[in-house]
């Protein structure tokens, strides 16, 4: 079984791969930046183990680069076809679809460390698990013009490029067979990306319900609050300031 899926898994020529796998990582990364569902880091990781088993030196910059601006490519895209929806009175299904990925907890705390940080917050956000559309969205409704947003989304691809094909190197420099390696990467930028996910699913009731409880007893403190002091100003109102009774006692 392991010799048939070996051979199954030979390499053709590094001239075929090279003619094959540069514009395959390129249509598969700018896709997976326009549509938030292919798997970009475990597409670049596996060019990586590739590249890193092919004897031309300059293999790994090829990948690194390709993948670095095919990137850059779909995010300005994605940015741009975002922006024309939040200027338009419809919208857009683009922008549509951001949200979709955008829950609103996510897209709140983008927004804040958007206000707080600026760009650096979108240089961090490819390198977050499902953090690059909250902090895209939050950069539409910030209302930053597309040059400002490519200016940071270039120190952004390229360290997502690095960090994946990282990943990749490290997969490839512990099995002798390019498929291990490839096997391997994919696994880890799995495991990468569900973390995050998994995390939050965990975390998420035991932070809701300590949430909660204060939330409620904040609101009931705050209504007996305002009941007290509507009920102190009723007895204002009944009793106002230098009225005497019969007696001359003020009521």
């Amino acid at each position: 079984m392991v010799g048939f899926i070996s051979r199954l898994a030979e390499l053709p020529p590094e001239s075929t791969q090279q003619a094959v796998g540069y514009p395959s990582v390129f249509l598969l990364v700018t896709l997976g930046a326009l549509v938030p569902v292919v798997p970009t880091g475990a597409v670049v990781s596996s060019a990586a183990v590739v590249a890193f088993h092919q004897t031309s030196p300059l293999s790994m910059v090829y990948v690194f680069l390709v993948a670095a601006f095919a990137a850059f490519l779909g995010d300005v895209a994605l940015y741009w076809l975002g922006k024309r929806g939040v200027g338009s009175k419809n919208g857009s299904r683009w922008l549509a679809a951001l949200r979709r990925h955008a829950p609103p907890d996510r897209l709140e705390q983008a927004q804040l460390k958007l206000r707080e940080h600026g760009v650096t917050v979108l240089v961090l956000s490819r390198l977050v698990p499902a953090g690059r559309v909250p902090v895209m969205l939050a950069c539409l409704l910030a209302e930053w013009p597309l040059r400002r947003f490519a200016r940071g989304d270039i120190p952004a691809c390229l360290a997502w490029a690095a960090t994946y094909q990282l990943i990749g190197v490290l997969g490839g420099s512990l099995f002798a067979e390019p498929w291990q390696g490839v096997l391997a990467a994919v696994v880890l930028t799995v495991v990468l990306s569900a973390a995050p996910v998994l995390w939050r699913r965990v975390r998420g009731p035991n932070r809701a319900d300590g949430t909660g409880g204060s939330d409620r007893t904040g609101r009931q403190g705050s209504t007996e609050r305002q009941g007290s002091t509507e009920r102190q100003g009723s007895t204002e109102r009944k009793c106002p300031e230098g009225r005497q009774g019969p007696e001359g006692q003020e009521t």
